[in-house]
């Protein structure tokens, strides 16, 4: 009777279990400089749960979304404890800035919580704790294979100018590195603070050091908008400077905007909404309706999107286990086809390698200002590690 009772009560425990959603926790910025990040991020998840009926391995999935702000590594530390302890959440995700991430992943590491960041693009991200990997990408990841095209395709002699905070650091040091190992020269570099909107007195400089093009990293958005505007009211242009840019540049928000000040530039990312193929066109018709056509798509929003396709389908892996030593073995070695190509979880080191495309900026036949795909650099690893 007593081993009755017991099975019994075994079976009604684990059907209660399986009947259990399972919750993702999601830190990002919803309100705040960011908030539009934020906004991008979720909406990458709300399509994911859209076309996929907000399931993975037979259980219901429930996202809580926490707002951190913006770069405020306080507020996401206690918004990843509050998660962990008082909603019980099974993984962790989100994160737009890395101070963020970081502050979080000691929470991920203390309670063995599985953790997907789909934002912060530091390199060192993934070896904060032993239970996170990522579906975005790295600053230099995305820079290496910039430089190495730049110099293939002519570039010399680049001026390099970076926003002053650590990914512009980050962005500043691979190139540099990278086109100097390709035979190039950096014959000099700017690191503009990072609130700077007026960037004329910047640009007149690198225009008299008279370089073949410049290389820039700047935070997304209003930033962007304005340096390409001062770009073109100096003329680098017209004096043959050549405009390399990363990930961002291709976006919707900067796009509309710059105008035809962004047209013939050039920029490297993973994604952008111009992207080819059917899983793009699957991945944007679904997000039009997840958001009633307010905006299109960017990068964050197909690095959020994965992020869940990969919960899905390590969950898949495990029977629905979503205990951090479990889960982040079985996510090492993902491989899936995404709206940006095909995407891997490097089995070593945990972080995501993917194509790297160059991009020029040209008219369309609409009249507006797109992204061309120019080049390519496939299965593209971090070069840190």
């Amino acid at each position: 009777m007593q081993r009755t009772l017991l099975a019994l009560c075994f079976s009604l425990c684990s059907a209660h279990a399986a009947d259990e959603p399972i919750r993702i926790g999601v830190i990002t910025s919803l309100s705040g400089p960011a908030a539009q990040s934020g906004e991008q991020m979720k909406a990458g998840i709300d399509t994911w749960m859209r076309m996929n009926g907000g399931k993975a391995a037979g259980r219901k999935l429930e996202v809580i979304y926490k707002d951190d702000t913006g770069p405020q590594p306080e507020v996401a530390k206690r918004l990843a404890t509050e998660l962990v302890g008082r909603d019980k959440v099974d993984i962790l995700a989100g994160f737009v800035f890395t101070p963020n991430a970081i502050a979080a992943a000691g929470v991920s590491e203390r309670a063995k919580k599985p953790m997907i960041v789909t934002g912060a693009a530091a390199s060192a991200m993934t070896s904060r704790s032993p239970y996170l990997t990522r579906t975005s990408y790295t600053i230099a990841q995305s820079v290496q294979p910039l430089a190495q095209w730049a110099y293939k395709t002519g570039s010399r002699r680049v001026f390099s100018v970076v926003a002053d905070y650590a990914p512009g650091h980050d962005a500043d040091m691979w190139f540099t590195s990278s086109f100097k190992a390709a035979g190039g020269a950096v014959i000099d570099s700017v690191k503009v603070p990072l609130a700077t909107l007026d960037f004329s007195a910047y640009l007149q400089r690198i225009k008299d050091a008279r370089p073949d093009a410049i290389h820039v990293f700047l935070p997304n958005g209003q930033p962007m908008v304005a340096f390409m505007k001062a770009y073109r009211e100096k003329g680098l242009d017209r004096a043959g400077i050549r405009f390399l840019g990363g990930e961002g540049w291709a976006d919707e928000d900067v796009l509309k905007a710059a105008g035809e000040t962004m047209a013939g530039i050039y920029t490297a990312g993973y994604y952008s909404y111009f992207q080819s193929g059917p899983g793009n066109a699957a991945f944007t018709g679904a997000f039009a309706k997840t958001v009633n056509n307010r905006f299109k798509p960017n990068f964050q929003a197909a690095s959020a999107y994965d992020g869940m396709a990969l919960i899905a389908a390590t969950l898949a892996k495990t029977g629905g286990k979503v205990d951090g030593p479990t889960f982040i073995a079985a996510a090492k070695g993902y491989s899936a086809a995404s709206p940006r190509g095909t995407v891997m979880i490097d089995a070593r080191t945990g972080d995501i390698v993917q194509t790297i495309y160059i991009r020029r900026i040209d008219k369309l036949a609409n009249g507006s200002y797109g992204a061309v795909e120019i080049g390519r650099y496939d299965a593209v690893k971090d070069p840190t590690k």
